[in-house]
């Protein structure tokens, strides 16, 4: 196994090998194998790979056709996250923080990122998967708190959506 300047992760035949014989159920069709990968009995097996092909595009470029391209299901992608923030309000004061955080995040092109973070949380409290409480900045994001993401209400402790967002 290797990775390539973009961070993707190549497999060669004894990493998929070793993956499917641990988890026979495991979903590797969206693995990146080496082009020039033999196909073993095993790995014939396997649903249809990848080949990892080189891209001739920067690692800037790359990282923006990534951030487009979140891997989630539909139902998350399509899912109006500020509603659904707004919908977690218990009072008038939680609402105006929420709207105002999330003019934050709509102006930086970030509600890709709430979607993915509430499919994260989602996915991690169905697997019974233990997170932090919070860490760094983002403790100061109600957003964030109203998400799940992390367990500190900013509003609590008087901590302002500016210490995140810089």
């Amino acid at each position: 196994m290797r990775t390539d300047i973009y961070g993707q992760i190549i497999y060669n035949e004894n990493d998929l090998c070793d993956l499917y014989l641990k988890n026979p159920d495991l979903n590797l069709s969206n693995s990146i194998v080496e082009d020039d990968m033999p196909k073993t009995s095993i790995i014939a097996e396997l649903p249809s790979l990848t080949s990892y092909n080189h891209l001739d595009i920067s690692v800037e470029s790359f990282d923006t056709l990534q951030q487009n391209n979140w891997k989630m299901p539909v139902e998350y992608k399509n899912m109006d996250i500020a509603k659904y923030v707004l919908d977690q309000c218990k009072n008038e004061t939680e609402l105006q923080r929420a709207g105002e955080e999330l003019m934050i995040f709509q102006e930086k092109g970030m509600f890709p990122l709430l979607q993915y973070l509430k499919y994260l949380v989602d996915t991690m409290r169905q697997n019974n998967i233990v997170w932090g409480v919070g860490r760094g900045s983002s403790v100061a994001s109600f957003v964030l708190f109203l998400l799940g993401v992390h367990k500190i209400n900013s509003l609590y402790y008087d901590l302002h959506i500016s210490e995140f967002i810089k």
